[in-house]
């Protein structure tokens, strides 16, 4: 992607030089006008794109190491025990006697032995 961008960025301002030219007008002028969005695209990239890949990178591998007996949460919110890992579909025993299957895509975290599950209270 950044090849692209950088061609991109190579052919756009050859273009312009050969308009200034034939105008009439300096080429410096233009690279002076293109260096605002320069800074705002590396603004962008270092503000969004980039933490947002990582974010990607990390939750695909968590979800790569995903195995048996782990503690796991849904994208639904359902605590549960993964009791099967077949490829893309995950069997999640969510309470005794009930086996569900989902998508791998769905486990949003795995709950490890630092983090607690807190469970409330019922009321009487």
């Amino acid at each position: 992607m950044k090849s692209k961008f950088f061609v991109l960025v190579s052919v756009l301002l050859s273009c312009e030089a050969v308009l200034y030219a034939a105008a009439g007008q300096s080429p410096q002028s233009s690279l002076g006008s293109f260096f605002p969005l320069i800074v705002i695209f590396a603004i962008f990239y270092f503000l969004l794109i980039r933490p947002q890949q990582k974010k990607a990178k990390e939750v695909q591998q968590m979800l790569n190491t995903l195995k048996k007996d782990d503690k796991v949460v849904t994208t639904g919110g359902l605590y549960g025990v993964v009791s099967n890992v077949k490829g893309e579909i995950v069997e999640v025993k969510i309470a005794e006697g009930v086996k569900v299957d989902i998508a791998r895509s769905a486990i949003s975290n795995i709950i490890t032995q630092e983090q607690k599950i807190v469970t409330p209270e019922v009321v009487k």
